[in-house]
């Protein structure tokens, strides 16, 4: 089982909106064949797996997550084949929580003289596709929030400078991280500050990019339109409507949202209704969404509670103060230790 999630794990990045499946067949201790899922509309893993096997029949199959049995899809169901292939055993993962297949797959193989034995690694597999299990249930992707902050809680210095605050190598994981993602947000803050490209940097394929962009601000001339990759702007449905149509004329899709004040008393800014977004982009098949937004982007994902999984990079710098970020002092000597659910941190400044 271990090794048909590490297979599956091949799929990532490559086969959203499905989930990443590996499959080993097992015959007299010996492995026969093995297979995953490697892009979406190809061969599920149990079929590529059967067709590497010269005798599957009576064999044991390993997959770490339920195979499909139904018929709407772009291929033909997988556990006709297995039963018509002869294995006799077949050990799974997890549960596939799509309710066209959950249960019912493994009904058809017990009724076929197919033993099943469902609970092996089902944590390690489960986590490995999170994403497809929230959209499954939910129809909206699973979110992920990533920030890079320094050891005193900034994300910026006094005059907006926020690059770079992370070393290379944690550039390096964030842009592999929009490579195995379906989408990356950003508000129009961070447009209009950075000019970010929001690709992956050549670490493979680049993601669907998502602005929030209330007022329509964006230039026509930043780097988010360019043709990279797909772009999707969010904008209220009172916002200059002869630029929205100037904007899907170059091929960008928009997203008319209502507006909706976050917190009344304390801004007088409206704000997009991010929940309302979310369930159109699960409409457009994004599966997950990497929210990669300056502070204010980031508080109103949280404050809405929308937010799965967080990824914070913590860096040996102190900003407060300072105009840019080459001029923040850095940390040396860094130590962390946990005690209880706190993370202590020790560094040295004049050293």
């Amino acid at each position: 089982m271990q090794l048909a999630i590490e297979l599956a794990k091949k799929g990532m990045g490559k086969v959203s909106p499905n989930p990443m499946v590996g499959c080993v067949i097992v015959k007299n201790g010996k492995i026969l064949s093995t297979g995953y899922h490697r892009y979406f509309g190809g061969n599920h893993a149990e079929v590529e797996a059967l067709k590497k096997c010269k005798n599957p029949k009576g064999a044991t199959m390993y997959v770490n997550l339920e195979p499909c049995c139904h018929y709407n899809k772009k291929t033909p169901p997988c556990v006709p084949q297995i039963i018509k292939a002869g294995i006799k055993k077949v050990v799974i993962a997890t549960k596939d929580p799509n309710p066209a297949v959950s249960g019912k797959a493994i009904l058809q193989l017990n009724k076929n003289n197919v033993t099943c034995k469902v609970g092996i690694l089902s944590d390690a597999a489960k986590k490995l596709n999170e994403s497809y299990i929230k959209y499954i249930k939910t129809k909206r992707p699973y979110v992920i929030l990533k920030t890079a902050y320094s050891l005193d809680g900034k994300t910026k210095t006094e005059s907006g400078d926020s690059k770079w605050i992370s070393s290379e190598k944690s550039r390096e994981t964030v842009h592999k991280l929009r490579s195995r993602t379906d989408a990356i947000l950003v508000g129009i803050n961070t447009v209009l500050k950075d000019n970010p490209k929001l690709t992956s940097h050549e670490f493979g394929k680049n993601p669907v990019r998502v602005i929030l962009d209330t007022m329509l601000k964006i230039p026509f001339s930043t780097n988010v339109l360019n043709g990279k990759s797909k772009t999707i702007i969010a904008t209220s449905k009172n916002s200059d409507k002869t630029k929205k149509e100037k904007l899907k004329k170059m091929g960008i899709d928009i997203i008319e949202l209502p507006s909706k004040k976050l917190v009344p008393i304390l801004s007088r800014d409206n704000f997009l209704d991010i929940k309302k977004l979310l369930v159109e982009l699960g409409k457009m098949g994004i599966s997950s969404l990497l929210v990669e937004g300056g502070e204010t982007t980031a508080q109103s994902f949280l404050r809405e509670k929308l937010v799965d999984k967080i990824m914070f990079f913590v860096c040996p710098k102190i900003i407060n103060g300072m105009k840019y970020i080459k001029n923040a002092a850095g940390v040396k000597n860094i130590s962390v230790k946990k005690i209880e659910n706190d993370f202590l941190f020790e560094g040295y400044l004049n050293v």
